[in-house]
């Protein structure tokens, strides 16, 4: 265990956590909603520090980031636990089994190792994923200090809850991010996420004023958040508030977990919600999950020539060098070196 950050002490030895956005008022004896951050006699620890559930070497593409370091790996790392409850979660065995079993897994892999083995592997980048970053901050925010000393570029595959505070001090560390905006009702989010929508786009808001690049996803499921308004409230959102060079991922959802009543996402939709957000004005619109090297592919917005083109996580073709198209020269928003 590791004594957490963002809380503080009241009455009668509870605390309330401030780094996710939930601000969770746990009492003695009790974890917050994450169910790996526990009272201990008025002091908040976290219980997942140092204690890996997933490591892997993986194509950068698979966070999806396709304007990050397009081609390299990412060496990416998670512990157990969530803040959100996902019933369509596609990774519940190791980010539920805290709060549906009680129990904490993990080996113990300090961020030394880490480094140490992602420079192994020659990956480029340190993606904390799989599960959800926030909740094992300190660890995330001790590896990432490591990282960026020796060059590694720092990444947060995440539900877009980190609270602002910590989300500001870990910024000088992190490089990107691929954010879920998982819909756009509240209902959607209190329902089957346990979790606010307003709290998520003011994330999305601060991450573009930290000036880290961040990326958008949204897993597309149908008769839940595949309506043409809703899709188009998310684009719009996404353009106006973050930036029409903010790449939006379109997802196709599986069956999974607590939500199989939905079936699997048409490529029809997928491709539909991509029209969509060229549209409203995106400049990068991407399909997932799928087949599908068009909607998989980068376009340069000037010329409209196929800049990199993409079967599922391989490149095929890479017509951009040092971030600038190779048949117009024209400037491509991302983080290429």
């Amino acid at each position: 265990m590791k004594e957490a950050k963002y809380f503080e002490k009241l009455d009668n030895k509870k605390v309330r956590c401030f780094l996710c956005r939930h601000n969770c008022l746990i009492h003695e004896g009790k974890t917050g909603l994450c169910a790996v951050r526990k009272n201990i006699d008025g002091t908040l620890y976290a219980l997942t520090y140092e204690r890996c559930i997933a490591k892997n070497v993986d194509p950068i593409e698979k966070k999806p980031l396709f304007h990050v370091l397009p081609g390299t790996t990412s060496y990416s790392i998670a512990t157990v636990g969530c803040n959100f409850r996902c019933a369509h979660c596609q990774n519940y065995e190791i980010s539920q089994i805290p709060r549906d079993q009680d129990i904490i897994l993990g080996e113990i892999y300090p961020p030394e190792i880490v480094i140490k083995d992602a420079l192994k592997y020659k990956c480029k980048s340190i993606s904390y994923t799989y599960t959800e970053p926030t909740i094992y901050y300190e660890y995330a925010y001790d590896t990432a200090v490591i990282a960026k000393k020796v060059g590694l570029k720092n990444i947060f595959v995440t539900n877009g809850y980190t609270g602002e505070e910590a989300l500001k001090d870990i910024s000088p560390y992190l490089d990107a991010a691929n954010v879920d905006l998982k819909a756009f009702t509240d209902d959607f989010y209190k329902k089957i996420c346990g979790a606010k929508l307003q709290a998520v786009l003011d994330t999305l808001k601060l991450y573009r004023k930290l000036n880290i690049w961040i990326e958008v996803t949204t897993l597309v499921i149908t008769g839940y958040n595949d309506s043409e308004k809703e899709l188009r409230d998310i684009a719009r959102f996404i353009k106006t508030e973050l930036g029409d060079y903010v790449p939006w991922h379109v997802t196709a959802f599986y069956p999974t977990y607590k939500l199989t009543d939905a079936p699997k996402t048409p490529l029809t939709k997928l491709k539909n919600a991509w029209e969509i957000g060229k549209e409203e004005g995106l400049k990068f619109v991407y399909t997932g999950n799928v087949l599908n090297t068009e909607g998989e592919s980068t376009f340069c917005p000037d010329c409209n020539k196929k800049i990199i083109e993409r079967v599922g996580f391989i490149i095929t073709k890479n017509f951009i060098k040092d971030g600038i198209c190779s048949f117009c020269n024209a400037k491509i928003p991302g983080i290429w070196s």
